[in-house]
């Protein structure tokens, strides 16, 4: 299962002493006079990816998206009035079709989960079973999960982040696009509270090196599994969210490759 985003074309324009960005791209001038950064193109782990729906899951999509679903955007979440309820907040980035996404909230119903994903039509396959399926602590974003955290999410407010099986980005010339970078690590640590949990699987030998490597250099996160370098015997009291993930298709074919998957734990601080 890939982290999938849909890329935007943009366009550019100067603007004087821009912030340095995420990912060490362009500058973003969200926090400079309010221009919209979607004109400046970020360094991005996402493929451009097209997709229609059937009419089924068009039909279920207009029937349930309005109550679930939102597009990113850059106003503050307000969860406990989209959720109904004010519980612990999990984020699951790049949900895919949301075969593990579903599996695990139905797992935990005392937390709240919110899946970010841009392509559109492994929503749909999402939204058709939380409506099929009566799902009720399940809601979703469309678009980056990097604008996410950043303009959506407040500080020390998550339980746990999970990105399960994010794109390698296998050629040296792409290790620029891989989502887990030291900026992007510092920023998920900021927003989770504290002891709330990273969770990170890949079934990739050289990113998990790469993964390691950058988890290793995060001040506010301590390893909880052998993966990270921390104590096993810790984890079950450390983890204040369910690690038990279910085994996605994606997840099978690996198996069968031969490919080692290697979890990542670590804990805030």
């Amino acid at each position: 299962m890939d982290v999938v985003n849909d890329a935007v074309n943009h366009t550019t324009k100067s603007v004087p002493e821009p912030r340095p960005a995420i990912d060490g791209a362009v500058p973003d001038p969200r926090h400079r006079g309010g221009e919209s950064a979607r004109l400046y193109p970020r360094v991005t782990s996402f493929r451009s990816r097209r997709g229609a729906l059937t009419a089924t899951q068009q039909q279920s999509w207009d029937r349930t998206w309005p109550r679930i679903g939102r597009d990113v955007d850059d106003e503050p979440l307000d969860t406990a009035a989209w959720f109904g309820r004010t519980a612990p907040l999990i984020i699951e980035i790049g949900c895919g079709t949301g075969t593990a996404t579903a599996a695990m909230a139905q797992a935990e119903p005392e937390f709240d989960l919110i899946g970010i994903e841009v392509y559109k039509p492994g929503l749909a396959q999402l939204v058709q079973r939380i409506e099929r399926e009566g799902i009720q602590n399940i809601r979703l974003l469309r678009g980056d999960a990097v604008d996410v955290l950043e303009h959506m999410i407040a500080e020390n407010s998550l339980a746990g982040v999970r990105v399960f099986f994010p794109d390698p980005w296998p050629k040296a010339r792409h290790h620029k696009r891989r989502l887990l970078q030291p900026a992007t690590l510092s920023l998920i640590a900021s927003r989770l509270r504290p002891g709330g949990i990273l969770h990170v699987a890949t079934d990739h030998a050289g990113y998990a090196e790469h993964i390691a490597e950058v988890g290793a250099g995060e001040p506010a996160l301590v390893g909880l599994n052998e993966a990270t370098g921390g104590d096993p015997s810790r984890l079950g009291d450390a983890a204040i969210i369910g690690l038990e993930r279910p085994v996605t298709k994606f997840e099978g074919k690996a198996h069968r490759a031969g490919s080692a998957i290697t979890e990542f734990i670590w804990g805030k601080i």
